[in-house]
């Protein structure tokens, strides 16, 4: 990641102001953080994730799964853009209708790059801990784990085997058979 040294402090709106050139901005209590386009692999990952949560939210009423690019800044000095994240949906069925209308997060998931790591097992952690995210997961595709983040948390939980996720207790728990998914979308790896 790459940090332009052209402000002092980034703010959101500035960050929207960036031409698009393909590079994702970011900026956590106003550091800018530069990340270039993914790679084929980490988009795999993404999409299997993506496919499995969608499955999971299909139907409900309670959360919906997106992928960036996205903006999500509950503050003026942040704004990021999780690989997937889910957002709740209002109580009247209202989905958010723009970024602006996001306030919380009931996850937040990341998939990890050489370029991303510092940031994300670090600065954006402690960013979804401080927002009260409900979970974390950095997701890390060489090692074939997910690390499990709760606001709470000190360390994360090291999830290898089936990584289970119950944000609603009306609803049946989300449960992924990690080394599957991961067998499935790194298979030409």
């Amino acid at each position: 990641m790459s940090m332009p040294e052209t402000a002092e402090r980034w703010t959101a709106s500035m960050v929207r102001a960036l031409p698009d050139d393909s590079n994702r901005y970011e900026v956590v209590d106003g550091e800018l953080f530069v990340t270039p386009a993914p790679s084929w692999p980490h988009q795999r990952v993404v999409g299997g994730l993506f496919r499995h949560l969608a499955n999971y939210l299909h139907g409900q009423s309670w959360g919906e799964v997106l992928i960036s690019p996205a903006d999500i800044s509950f503050h003026e000095d942040m704004l990021v853009q999780p690989d997937l994240f889910v957002v709740p949906i209002g109580s009247d069925g209202r989905r958010p209708g723009q970024w602006a209308d996001v306030g919380a997060l009931l996850l937040a998931i990341e998939v990890l790059s050489p370029s991303t790591a510092r940031a994300d097992r670090q600065v954006k952690r402690r960013l979804y801990q401080r927002e009260a995210v409900g979970e974390y997961w950095v997701v890390d595709p060489d090692a074939r784990v997910v690390e499990r983040w709760r606001p709470q948390d000190d360390r994360p939980e090291i999830v290898t085997d089936a990584l289970t996720w119950h944000p609603e207790p009306s609803a049946a728990p989300f449960e992924l058979d990690l080394p599957a998914v991961f067998d499935e979308v790194l298979r030409n790896r």
